[in-house]
């Protein structure tokens, strides 16, 4: 099977990576990203998929696009439902280059995150595919949480701590402050 695999950062893709040639499939990479911020995150994002890549020797399309303003667009006037636009708009980039790149099927790293939202991920995998003609390989692979987690370590990879839009670094950073503030604004 060729497997075109969404890869929303290099330290999520690493026990996935490892399960799917368990398997017996090859997948290529596939980065398309434009929901992280600020740009200075992006590029330590992307640049720790190039390292992942070169070490595990996988093969990865990049689509380097930064479209903060495209981002902000989308989901400024609902934050609370990014993650339906973010899983969207990746997942859709990622059908399309599948099936331009002869891929029967495609698959992201998301499934292997403990923080995404997996039933939403799979029902937009799955509807894409059925738009292009293809198959959505669903995987959880987060039965290997923390074995990726070691693997990652082990390997030097930039951990990130938030999953990369704007919004989810706030909660990060400022916490439960910054629902306060909203709360009070």
């Amino acid at each position: 099977m060729k497997l075109l695999f969404h890869i929303c950062c290099a330290p999520c893709s690493v026990y996935p990576v490892q399960e799917l040639r368990a398997e017996g499939i090859e997948p290529t990479g596939y980065f398309f990203n434009h929901n992280i911020h600020p740009y200075q995150e992006y590029r330590k994002r992307l640049d720790t998929v190039r390292q992942y890549a070169e070490h595990a020797g996988l093969e990865v399309i990049y689509r380097d696009s930064y479209r903060l303003e495209e981002f902000l667009s989308a989901v400024a006037g609902e934050p609370a439902a990014r993650c339906s636009y973010c899983y969207t708009s990746r997942l859709a980039a990622a059908a399309a280059a599948a099936v331009e790149h002869g891929c029967g099927a495609f698959s992201t790293s998301l499934l292997y995150s403990r923080y995404q939202q997996h039933d939403l991920i799979r029902a937009v995998g799955e509807e894409l595919a059925a738009q292009h003609g293809i198959t959505f390989l669903y995987r959880d692979f987060r039965r290997g949480w923390n074995k990726g987690i070691t693997l990652s370590k082990e390997l030097g990879l930039y951990r990130q701590q938030y999953c990369g839009c704007i919004y989810s670094e706030r909660d990060r950073y400022a916490g439960a402050s910054s629902a306060a503030v909203e709360r009070v604004a």
